[in-house]
């Protein structure tokens, strides 16, 4: 029983450096593209982490932890494509740093 105690609590300090690192590159980063980009770790090693940790130190809540893992792991990417996609429909720019590889293309109409 203790070490899987000692397992949770890992899994909640990994989850919870990865969710702070995270939040740090939202505010670091520089456009929309990259800041997409923190968000995605924090939605999978940071929130897998801690749900692995929380099933592990709550084990009888472990049936809803793993609905709610395959949910955001499903969902969490369909989100950050459609936000991506509508800012550069937008004309948000992109960083000098990032190649545009769509911009000699023509929009496809949805």
């Amino acid at each position: 029983m203790v070490i899987l105690q000692i397992l949770g609590l890992i899994a909640l300090g990994v989850g919870s450096f990865f969710s702070i690192m995270g939040i740090v590159g939202i505010f670091r980063f520089p456009d929309v593209y990259t800041r997409l980009h923190a968000t995605g770790k924090v939605s999978t090693l940071g929130l897998i982490s801690l749900m692995i940790g929380s099933g592990l130190l709550e084990p009888s809540q472990g049936l809803k932890l793993m609905a709610l893992t395959i949910f955001l792991l499903i969902s969490a990417p369909v989100a950050s494509h459609a936000i991506s996609l509508a800012a550069y429909r937008q004309g948000v720019p992109l960083h000098n740093s990032v190649r545009d590889d769509l911009k000699d293309k023509p929009p496809v109409s949805s």
